[in-house]
């Protein structure tokens, strides 16, 4: 395949991609290769020649997406307090993609076992987003004396992240938030604030006592 025939190739595959994610996003995660190509206006065979299966396709919406997220962690890692605005900013202002994409990741997971190769490479991207901002994140919590590790630290992130994405796809919570910015200005401080909140792990937390009373 020449240069100018490998770019066409690329530059078809993006709109699969494109086309795919915004008919799932529409069709609340309905999709059928049928629709797929009707709305591309293209050959199935030529579907094919991109992506071998359905699952392959959705799977490489994901990790499109973690590619992004690991392009950000490259080009802001050297201030952590401008990383995670951006990273925040990356899921909340398209909730309902962050939404679909994990859930269907989920679904991936539990019923589809050809796509190990595939697996292993989101994974990848994921291990080197992690190493790509582990040193600033290091360095964040030090200066705060946070007893927070690393991968806790992060894994917080997410969930508050993914939390925020549930809610303001929420059409109930949507018509009584008020301010999409300002609720999303409140996460994006929360998660930047909780290395300063000065606390032992050790502390005996209403949640421990809860668990406690539960044995």
């Amino acid at each position: 395949m020449n240069i100018e025939r490998h770019k066409q190739f690329l530059l078809r595959k993006e709109r699969i991609l494109d086309v795919a994610e915004n008919l799932l996003l529409e069709n609340n995660q309905q999709i059928t290769l049928d629709e797929l190509v009707i709305e591309l206006d293209i050959a199935k065979g030529t579907l094919y020649k991109h992506f071998k299966s359905k699952n392959e396709l959705l799977l490489e919406l994901i990790i499109r997406n973690e590619e992004n997220i690991l392009a950000l962690s490259k080009k802001y890692n050297n201030d952590f307090k401008v990383y995670v605005p951006q990273y925040m900013l990356h899921h909340l202002l398209a909730p309902e993609r962050t939404i679909l994409l994990h859930q269907i990741e989920e679904n991936l997971t539990m019923t589809e076992s050809s796509l190990n190769h595939l697996f292993d490479k989101l994974y990848q991207i994921r291990q080197d987003r992690i190493l790509a901002i582990k040193d600033m994140t290091e360095v964040y919590l030090k200066a705060h004396d946070s007893p927070i590790s690393i991968r806790d630290y992060h894994s917080y992130i997410w969930s508050l992240t993914y939390g925020a994405c549930l809610l303001l796809n929420s059409s109930f919570y949507q018509r009584s938030i008020g301010s999409r910015k300002k609720m999303i200005n409140l996460y994006v401080n929360q998660a930047l604030s909780l290395p300063t909140h000065h606390f032992s792990l050790d502390d005996d937390w209403p949640a421990q006592s809860l668990i406690a009373d539960q044995t």
